[in-house]
Order: structure tokens, then C-alpha cells, then sequence
């Protein structure tokens, strides 16, 4: 599913119109997108909960070259999903 095609669904399932649908789900991302840069939590019940996770610096290789480079540490977008979507999926 892309995003045109989740806009057609959510103006579906809300009876709104489809471009009621793209400024609610722009909206959102941008809210889960300030939510992390701003270093919180976002936990949507049932759903899951998105969060930032820490990447250690490591050691690696260029694959090109086969040279060992170093890696920075980093902060990584993390998702973790909740009982109720695990359930649904299995």
C-alpha cells in the first residue's frame, strides 16, 4: 500500500473527503515526526509505540575498497508494535 492508496482508505473509513484524508495523515506524520526529533515517546494504544534508539559507532568495511572505516553513533527512528497489532497480523 502506498499513500494515495492509504488517503483512499482512510476517506473510506472516516466518510471524509480525500483531501480532508491527505491533510489528516500529513498531519500526523509531521506530529510523530516532531514527537521523535523532540526525543519523546509516541504510544498509540493497541497500535505501538514509535520511539528514537541509540546506534553504537562501530568499525566497518567499504565495500569497494575493503578498507575499515569508522561508523558514527546515531539516532535511529524505532517502531515497537502493540498486542492489539500483533494480533491482528497473526
Amino acid at each position: 500500500m502506498n499513500k494515495s492508496e492509504l488517503i483512499d482508505a482512510i476517506a473510506a473509513e472516516a466518510d471524509i473527503s480525500k483531501a480532508a484524508a491527505g491533510r489528516a495523515l500529513d498531519a500526523t506524520v509531521a506530529a510523530v515526526t516532531k514527537a521523535l526529533k523532540d526525543g519523546e515517546m509516541l504510544t498509540l494504544v493497541g497500535f505501538g509505540t514509535f520511539y528514537v534508539g541509540e546506534r553504537a559507532a562501530r568499525s566497518g568495511r567499504n565495500p569497494r575498497t575493503g578498507a575499515t572505516i569508522k561508523i558514527k553513533s546515531a539516532k535511529v527512528p524505532k517502531f515497537r508494535a502493540g498486542k492489539a497489532l500483533k494480533d491482528a497480523v497473526n
